[in-house]
């Protein structure tokens, strides 16, 4: 199967916390933006079809992109839903990014939708994109797709945060991705990053995905973040948003001329 060595081990490394390092694309979706992102030392890139509007004949594309680079293309669905997560994969996701994840059966439910049997309840369809349109023996295929799709379980909601031991305890949820945001607006401090209950939610999901040898991502919006929530104990970022590196690259550059 063709893999590079970024995307052949970006999963185990994750899981087992090594620095992991990429970014969140929102908006701009263009054929050149997997390069840029290589460029700058990305080994995945997340697209957004939660917020974004990202549809997938888009996604497939970018997909394609991304092969050959070494940066591992994902995406973050909308739901946490088979038909969203499946075809996610099939068009050419090397990983899932799903939001609000809130019990231990959705989470099991995740886990089912992303593998193959006997681990899980993925449907088969081989020679597509997902795997390069090559032939080859579907137990291979399968063994090599179940190693190296990486599956996110974003906590980000008051739900979330009550179940995130039975969360990362099932095997097949690989990283823990703090939703900050929307962390703080469910627990009623919404934008307060310091506030201690915040605080303590970060504390107990680092633990959980400690304790369950899960990785622990976290997208940082400038270096001082990142910094944090290194220290913290997160081990894979994502740099974000790309709306707000393209005001501040041209603000940095006209507003001195105003």
């Amino acid at each position: 199967m063709p893999a590079t060595k970024a995307t052949a081990n970006l999963r185990q490394r994750a899981m087992r916390g090594d620095q992991v390092l990429g970014t969140m694309i929102f908006e701009c979706f263009t054929p050149g933006i997997a390069q840029i992102c290589k460029n700058a030392g990305c080994e995945y890139i997340i697209y957004d079809m939660e917020h974004a509007g990202l549809g997938y004949e888009t996604f497939k594309a970018q997909a394609a992109h991304c092969r050959g680079l070494g940066v591992a293309p994902m995406v973050r669905v909308p739901r946490a839903e088979y038909q969203f997560l499946a075809r996610a994969l099939d068009v050419g996701a090397e990983g899932v990014m799903v939001p609000m994840v809130e019990s231990l059966d959705q989470a099991k439910a995740i886990a089912e939708a992303t593998r193959y049997p006997p681990r899980g309840r993925r449907g088969a369809a081989f020679g597509f994109a997902h795997d390069h349109y090559e032939a080859g023996p579907p137990a291979d295929k399968i063994k090599f797709a179940d190693a190296r799709n990486l599956v996110i379980a974003q906590i980000e909601t008051e739900h979330g945060l009550a179940n995130v031991e039975n969360i990362a305890a099932v095997d097949g949820i690989d990283v823990l991705w703090v939703g900050h945001f929307d962390l703080t607006n469910f627990l009623g401090v919404p934008g307060e990053f310091q506030h201690p209950k915040y605080l303590d939610a970060i504390k107990r999901i680092v633990a959980a995905g400690k304790k369950h040898n899960k990785g622990l991502g976290f997208m940082a919006s400038d270096t001082k973040w990142a910094a944090d929530y290194k220290a913290l104990g997160f081990n894979m970022f994502a740099s974000g948003t790309d709306m707000a590196f393209l005001t501040s690259g041209i603000r940095a550059i006209l507003d001195p001329l105003r």
